[in-house]
């Protein structure tokens, strides 16, 4: 396991001290194949991949109202030893009282409303080298303690311990546009990778309103890249060093259902990484019910995304896409996304499909690529290694 520093024995004494009882057990066992559309940059990337990964959960409740669970995770990829990794993704116990609630632990936070970027989501660092989409996260050691009074929930976070991101190596696909240095990371703060940061949100449902506000200050789970801060690798080449500062960053999550309307919006704030800057994803998804006469469903969906850093790759774009639910018995799903950029008309896209086979299968497709992008674009570093990727799933 790469890096992931936390004390479990108070954790483990306690499952051992209650063992008995039976243990829930799943698991996902995978295979994945990646096709690029384009040549190989460099020796040794492929153009095809193959990897496989297996994520099992167990599950226990004890008699009293306390809970443990545990989700390791790992994956052999055939090209890239730095995507070949594990990682404990859960290993938590959890207790429920009647208005709050205590996890303690390694565990994974999503927040967010919007489809083509998760601005807010900030608890957890991103698993790159899993995929570029960025919903991938690595388990993070927290505690994570929830009040629920009658105007919403209040979460605290303590967060001992970062987590790098983790990025693909040099014979990777799809890379990230430059060559990472994943050993030597550079921190602002004088604590390292030791720092506990912390985190506060206040969720609330108010009539047709889903509303989030948090605030989060410690080390910035996305790193900078200085141009003059690299070393060589052993080809003479380039790898960049990340530098993880501290930062203070606010948010809002908005979300309105009317009908068959979604209203979403998420901002931020932050500070720490420079100058102090704001980024927003905005936009509205329409649901088409029974289209045809049909059991299926056939969303629209709009967005537009701005951000302040003249680095952003997603700084004054739209995103326009479709999402069909045909709601069978195999939950067959599909999610079709197309960016452009309003200023210089650089654009991307992504497609998203899943469908159950049997009791105990699913099939899921992915594609990323880009159809045009202009030389002065941050988007450029993203080119030439769009793919197609199927993964069959085991369930069991």
């Amino acid at each position: 396991m790469k890096r992931l520093k936390s004390s479990l024995l108070p954790l483990l004494a306690l499952a051992a001290a209650q063992s008995a009882g039976a243990v829930d057990i799943r698991a996902n066992l995978s295979a994945e194949y990646q096709h690029f559309f384009s040549a190989p940059e460099r020796s040794g990337q492929a153009g095809d991949n193959l990897s496989l990964s297996f994520e099992p959960e167990f599950y226990y409740a004890f008699a009293n109202r306390d809970s443990v669970t545990f989700t390791p995770f790992v994956r052999w990829d055939e090209s890239d030893s730095e995507r070949s990794h594990g990682d404990i993704r859960k290993l938590y116990w959890h207790r429920v009282e009647q208005n709050w609630e205590l996890r303690a632990g390694i565990d994974q936070v999503f927040w967010g409303v919007t489809e083509s970027v998760h601005l807010v989501n900030i608890v957890n660092q991103i698993d790159l080298v899993e995929s570029p989409n960025a919903e991938e996260l690595l388990g993070q050691p927290m505690i994570h303690f929830t009040w629920i009074p009658a105007l919403g929930n209040v979460e605290l976070f303590l967060l001992p311990g970062f987590r790098e991101r983790t990025f693909p190596g040099r014979d990777g696909r799809p890379g990230v546009g430059l060559q990472v240095d994943n050993d030597n990371a550079h921190y602002a703060s004088g604590a390292g990778d030791k720092r506990t940061d912390i985190a506060l949100r206040w969720s609330a449902t108010h009539g047709i309103w889903d509303i989030g506000l948090a605030h989060f200050s410690g080390t910035s789970r996305e790193p900078r890249f200085d141009p003059q801060q690299f070393s060589l690798n052993r080809h003479g080449e380039r790898e960049y060093i990340p530098l993880y500062e501290v930062i203070d960053q606010t948010s809002i999550d908005l979300q309105s259902t009317t009908e068959s309307w979604l209203l979403k919006l998420e901002a931020i704030t932050r500070n720490g990484q420079g100058d102090r800057f704001s980024a927003a994803a905005s936009g509205v998804e329409y649901t088409f019910v029974g289209i045809g006469g049909t059991v299926m469903d056939l969303g629209v969906i709009g967005e537009y995304l701005y951000d302040e850093r003249p680095e952003a790759v997603l700084d004054d774009d739209i995103a326009i896409g479709l999402r069909l639910a045909l709601n069978d018995f195999q939950s067959t799903e599909l999610v079709a996304v197309l960016l452009r950029d309003r200023d210089n008309g650089s654009s991307s896209f992504y497609v998203e499909a899943s469908r159950r086979i049997g009791d105990s299968f699913r099939l899921e497709l992915e594609a990323r690529g880009t159809t045009h992008v202009d030389r002065h674009d941050p988007l450029k570093t993203l080119d030439g290694d769009g793919f197609v990727q199927l993964s069959l799933g085991y369930f069991f």
